[in-house]
């Protein structure tokens, strides 16, 4: 009897459509960082390449300040009206500006309405951005038994570093087949408009999801509110500025490490470090392969400790790091990315099922999404923009490391607090 395939629903297919629409947003803004000294030449003016650089890192942050109204938009809709239609809904807004993005004219073609447009752009991402994490973070974490919630959420983190991973990939990919001249003409659409299949693969398995099981029984018991963004300031201030305060190392320090980091080795030191890309997709799967075990080591040790210890490491070790990457021998520099990824990847394993666990379910969606896209707006979406202006000023290569200190520290004091907000990792 030839064998029937068994059909992709179920857990697997729950667990695999709350994460890939975290892989499409991800692929799309590191593609955009890694991409960003060629954007700049195209859509701006400028013949400096500093000033370019600076100005398509001021519209990257662009896209992170409008999160929190994303956060605020989805998160209205996942706590009023269902986590599938807030997935459903983030994703397609993604995928549609992704392939936009892809379409821009240059600077060339239609002058100053070229910055305009890629603003435009920018800004409808934020706000796809700003629900997407938090939704499939929330989604993950109502599947997940309790005892197991760290290693079931760090998936949404794993996804979205594994979208950073194929967008290195790709640009590594770029550079490696096309010229400098060709990537420059046409060769930087090209991974933008890739991104329309993946966006196409997420709605396919997003419109088949049933409802949370969580979310039916509070909508059974008639416990949600109309207002929810309002309920969740209203009901817990504290606890979102908690989160807030707990989150600048996982923001800043992520798009500092694995983001802006290739710029850095490859425009910004001196001499530029050759395939300082490729050294960056290989820390990135690093990070990725463990990402899980953080989330399981904060099931078992509890998420202040893992918090806590990973953040005063990275406040001992910021300064050894950046005088590794300045110092000109490949294997230290590749050394030090992978020290990074493997502190990175416990912090990373083990944010998700801290924030969830802050907040009551009924209004989870909204209050968690409000604090981590304030936290990552602010802070994550500015770092490779403050970076750089930084190094311009000051003229040290270490000013980044002495700013990694500073959200290191901040993260450090929120994580030792966390017992005094009522986070109960095993209970709830």
């Amino acid at each position: 009897m030839p064998h029937t395939p068994v059909p992709f629903k179920g857990p697997r297919r729950s667990t695999a459509a709350g994460i890939i629409g975290n892989v499409l947003e991800w692929y799309d803004f590191a593609i955009f960082a890694f991409l960003a000294p060629v954007i700049g030449a195209r859509i701006f003016s400028s013949g400096d390449p500093v000033a370019s650089l600076l100005q398509v890192f001021a519209v990257f942050a662009v896209g992170y300040l409008v999160r929190p109204l994303g956060g605020a938009l989805f998160g209205h809709v996942g706590d009023r009206y269902g986590r599938r239609p807030a997935l459903i809904g983030s994703v397609v807004l993604m995928a549609v500006s992704t392939t936009l993005l892809g379409l821009l004219p240059t600077h060339a073609a239609v002058g100053l309405w070229a910055p305009v447009f890629l603003v435009t752009v920018r800004l409808l991402q934020g706000l796809s951005v700003g629900g997407e994490l938090i939704g499939s973070i929330v989604w993950l974490a109502e599947l997940a038994p309790a005892r197991r919630r760290g290693l079931f959420t760090s998936w949404a983190t794993l996804s979205a570093t594994a979208g950073m991973l194929l967008g290195s990939g790709v640009g590594t990919l770029l550079q490696a087949t096309l010229s400098h001249s060709e990537i420059a003409a046409f060769g930087w659409r090209l991974p933008f408009l890739a991104g329309a299949v993946l966006g196409g693969v997420a709605f396919w398995l997003r419109r088949g999801l049933e409802e949370s099981p969580a979310f039916i029984v509070a909508r059974v018991a008639a416990v949600l509110d109309k207002h929810p963004v309002r309920a969740a300031l209203r009901q817990q201030p504290w606890a979102i500025a908690h989160l807030c305060t707990l989150l600048p190392l996982f923001a800043g320090g992520f798009y500092m490490l694995f983001v802006w980091m290739p710029t850095y080795l490859g425009r910004l030191v001196v001499p530029p470090v050759e395939n300082s890309l490729l050294m960056n997709t290989v820390a990135m799967a690093v990070l990725i392969a463990l990402i899980p075990l953080g989330g399981l080591a904060s099931d078992h040790l509890g998420r202040r400790r893992v918090l806590l210890a990973t953040s005063v490491a990275f406040l001992l070790l910021a300064v050894p790091l950046f005088l590794l990457l300045n110092s000109g021998e490949p294997f230290l520099i590749l050394g030090a990315l992978l020290a990074a990824a493997v502190l990175m990847a416990f912090l990373q394993g083990t944010i998700p099922a801290t924030m969830v666990e802050l907040f009551p379910g009924h209004i989870r969606s909204s209050a968690a999404g409000l604090g981590y896209n304030l936290a990552v707006g602010v802070i994550g979406g500015t770092t490779p923009l403050l970076c750089t202006w930084l190094i311009e000023r000051s003229g040290s290569m270490l000013a980044p490391a002495f700013y990694l200190m500073l959200l290191s520290a901040v993260s450090a004091v929120a994580a030792s607090r966390l017992d005094r907000v009522g986070l109960m990792p095993r209970q709830r």
